[in-house]
């Protein structure tokens, strides 16, 4: 409808100006009109009214000149739609381009919530990798901890257990040595009391032929010495052969280390004999004694049995 009332408002505006134009061709001679000539009739037809008068023109002239008017106002018309299409195709192309930018943003917003998601739950998951891998790092820390404590423990008991063995190796080797040591004693002391033995039984022996000597020695000078003082006895001895021939007396008799008689007893015999041999013995006085004091000891309280000789 708005369109129609500008259509029509159209043409007869220029259909006026074509009566005009017409006009001012056969009346002013074909004169063109100037600028000011065209604005001049404008601002009249602006400032009056009058009524339109009729103006004989030609037909065929009018004609053509509205069809060309009509034309261009239909080309105008259709331009005016095509730009109307052109803005309502670019409006919708916007609204489109809009619908699809705010789809877009609307897709980047949720793409950056997803990453933001994403992005969170990568966070979490690295931190709870983190996390986890921090916790293992510990335990094989721990674990390393205890391992090494572990290995030196077993370094320690090693340590231990071979400076134990090599400990107990020397005490054995001490022990072989003193068990040896022992026995290289016992053996030199077997061997020295074998010795000893040996000497001593050769010592002893020696000695118990020395002394089987000396003791032959003595009893032959106890022997001498004996028949000294029974010769001693005899020769001063007072015999009767009557009462003395064929009898003895055994006499018991002290000596001092000078052959003093300290004491004379008759310890058996014939009472005669031995009243005569005690007699004897104190007139002698002192009795032949040996100047060895071994053999004086053996001497020194003698038993003999005297028997007169005739």
């Amino acid at each position: 409808m708005k369109y129609s009332t500008a259509l029509v408002v159209s043409l007869l505006l220029h259909a006026i100006l074509a009566a005009v134009m017409l006009f001012g061709e056969f009346s002013m001679s074909h004169e063109k009109p100037t600028p000011t000539m065209q604005a001049t009739v404008v601002e009249q037809k602006q400032d009056q009214v009058e009524p339109i008068k009729a103006v004989t023109v030609d037909k065929s002239k009018l004609e053509a000149r509205v069809k060309e008017i009509r034309k261009k106002k239909a080309d105008e018309k259709a331009a005016e739609a095509k730009r109307i299409r052109d803005l309502e195709r670019r409006a919708s192309e916007a609204q489109k381009k809009r619908a699809k930018e705010q789809a877009r943003i609307k897709a980047l917003e949720k793409q950056r919530k997803q990453k933001e998601q994403d992005k969170k739950r990568a966070d979490e998951a690295a931190r709870k990798a983190k996390a986890k891998a921090d916790k293992a790092e510990k335990l094989r820390q721990a674990k390393e901890q205890e391992k090494k404590r572990a290995e030196e423990a077993a370094a320690a008991a090693k340590a231990k257990r071979l400076k134990e063995e090599a400990e107990a190796k020397k005490a054995e080797e001490l022990r072989k040595k003193k068990e040896e040591e022992r026995k290289r004693k016992e053996r030199e002391a077997r061997e020295r009391a074998m010795q000893e033995q040996m000497l001593a039984e050769q010592m002893a022996q020696e000695m118990a032929q020395r002394q089987q000597a000396r003791r032959a020695q003595m009893q032959s000078e106890i022997q001498r010495f004996t028949a000294l003082i029974t010769q001693t006895i005899q020769r001063n001895l007072i015999t009767d052969r009557s009462t003395m021939e064929g009898k003895s007396c055994k006499l018991a008799i002290s000596l001092a280390p000078s052959g003093f008689v300290t004491n004379v007893q008759a310890t058996g015999g014939d009472a005669v004999v031995c009243n005569a041999a005690k007699t004897a013995v104190l007139k002698a006085g002192t009795l032949p004694v040996s100047k060895d004091p071994e053999v004086f000891n053996e001497m020194r309280n003698i038993s003999l049995t005297f028997r007169p000789e005739f």
